[in-house]
């Protein structure tokens, strides 16, 4: 038997449940907005599912296994094993847990939710593709529509993702055997991440990067720190290398890079991960039944969220870079707030950064390039991590707080902090720049002793030559 179409009506349609999605879904329903969400996966989206949980998940898991075998110079002496199986096991626990708190929480805001696939039939109205015979089709009419559908990993020429020989991140993540070999193709936040979790779960990691160093948009100040890292734990690096083309050996692949000098190399491995970035999708939409334009794939928005219909707004991954979590959720906010008539705009001038790399890498506001660039007289503090007691407790020396500020107004423009917790500490910065605090602000706060973020305190002190402990 055939379902027979049918046509529903609703104020707010939110196509996908990630993280701009459901803010935005959770955030009409509280505005007493009539809102359907539709989602063709799970709710969470990416991230919740295949990324960002998942991913600290391991990262957690393998830094407890990794310290405690390297603890002797506090004289602690162990040899943990890793039982990988049960480590995902516990990773999609959490994810299944928190995917089944978003559904809650957007049940409890009264929102109707459907599982499928949206794509628009015109201006104000959209039609469900459900999978499996006999669904027939639903079309909703809308009177607002907040596209949210994410982004997903950019594939590059000959290395098609399929699950086996060549990984996405995703698939990375969803291993139950620690390859003895991985070939990591970018050196980008994904590629350093993973890489680093393979490398202490057992793994022989070798990253080729097309330009010459990770990380290209941190700078060397904060790359090295996390590249020393990196290769002190035996991750290989070989930088000015283009994936080129793989083989099949059979027990295992060899892949070939092409270089400027023509030269390229060669690489065996068990597994190749390609981490080289991620891409809008945008693609599932019928964004043309809308009237909906791109630019380069993504989705051009103003400072409220809107397209160039401006009874349709796109908030995440699909509205281009950055393309971070947290940023969604405010996207995702603001949209519901102005389809409300609710006062609400974007204000992007601090929107903090974090790479949970070993050690972890939060930045937010401008680097001092950017701020001699806009104008500024900047003005830098720096607290290294080897002059921090709390840094040194827990065995970690490489890393430091950096503060940069208005010379003239002592305004903080920015921050760049590497080492533990720096995506804990950089939140104290991104306040400081949201409430337009200074530097007297920040050194004049009693900062508990002895914490990682005493580093920040003498960060601004020192920046105002006042630094006492460094």
């Amino acid at each position: 038997m055939v379902v027979g179409d049918v046509t529903t009506g609703t104020d707010v349609l939110v196509i996908g449940g990630g993280p701009g999605g459901y803010v935005a879904t959770i955030r009409a329903g509280q505005l007493d907005l009539d809102v359907t969400l539709v989602e063709m996966d799970s709710y969470g989206g990416t991230c919740l599912n295949y990324g960002c949980i998942p991913s600290k998940a391991f990262i957690s898991a393998t830094d407890i296994a990794h310290k405690a075998g390297d603890a002797e110079r506090m004289g602690i002496f162990a040899d943990p094993a890793v039982d990988m199986q049960g480590m995902v096991s516990w990773k999609d626990q959490l994810v299944t847990r928190l995917t089944k708190g978003v559904e809650s929480l957007c049940n409890g805001a009264g929102a109707t939710l459907i599982e499928g696939r949206a794509e628009f039939s015109g201006e104000n109205s959209a039609r469900i593709v459900q999978e499996g015979e006999g669904q027939g089709s639903e079309s909703i009419e809308f009177e607002h529509a907040v596209i949210a559908t994410g982004s997903r990993p950019i594939q590059i020429p000959n290395f098609e993702f399929d699950n086996e020989r060549i990984l996405s991140s995703r698939d990375a993540l969803a291993l139950e055997n620690v390859p003895d070999s991985m070939v990591v193709v970018g050196g980008g936040y994904i590629g350093m991440e993973l890489a680093t979790v393979f490398q202490k779960l057992g793994s022989d990691v070798t990253i080729v990067e097309q330009l010459d160093d990770i990380l290209p948009t941190y700078g060397e100040e904060v790359t090295e720190v996390v590249r020393k890292r990196a290769e002190s734990l035996g991750v290989d690096f070989h930088f000015g290398h283009a994936a080129a083309d793989w083989e099949d050996n059979e027990d295992d692949i060899t892949v070939h890079t092409d270089t400027e000098d023509g030269d390229g190399g060669t690489f065996d491995c068990e597994k190749c991960l390609v981490a080289v970035g991620r891409q809008p999708v945008t693609d599932t939409l019928n964004l043309d039944a809308a009237g909906i334009e791109t630019v380069q794939g993504r989705i051009d928005t103003d400072d409220r969220a809107r397209t160039n219909k401006e009874h349709i707004f796109a908030v995440g991954d699909v509205a281009g870079e950055p393309m971070l979590a947290h940023k969604a959720f405010k996207e995702g906010e603001v949209a519901a707030e102005v389809i409300a008539g609710e006062p609400a705009a974007l204000d992007y001038q601090a929107i903090p950064a974090a790479v949970f790399t070993d050690p972890e890498i939060g930045t937010v506001g401008m680097t001092e390039a950017d701020a001699e660039e806009a104008g500024f007289e900047p003005v830098v503090g720096k607290m290294p991590l080897r002059a921090s007691g709390r840094a040194l407790t827990l065995n970690e020396r490489e890393g430091f707080v950096k503060v940069v500020a208005d010379a003239e107004t002592e305004f903080v423009l920015g921050a760049q902090i590497v080492g533990p917790e720096a995506s804990e500490l950089v939140a104290e910065l991104a306040l400081a720049i949201e409430l337009g605090a200074t530097l007297e602000d920040v050194a004049a706060t009693i900062h508990v002793h002895p914490t990682l973020s005493e580093a920040v305190h003498e960060a601004a002190k020192g920046a105002r030559g006042q630094s006492i402990h460094y």
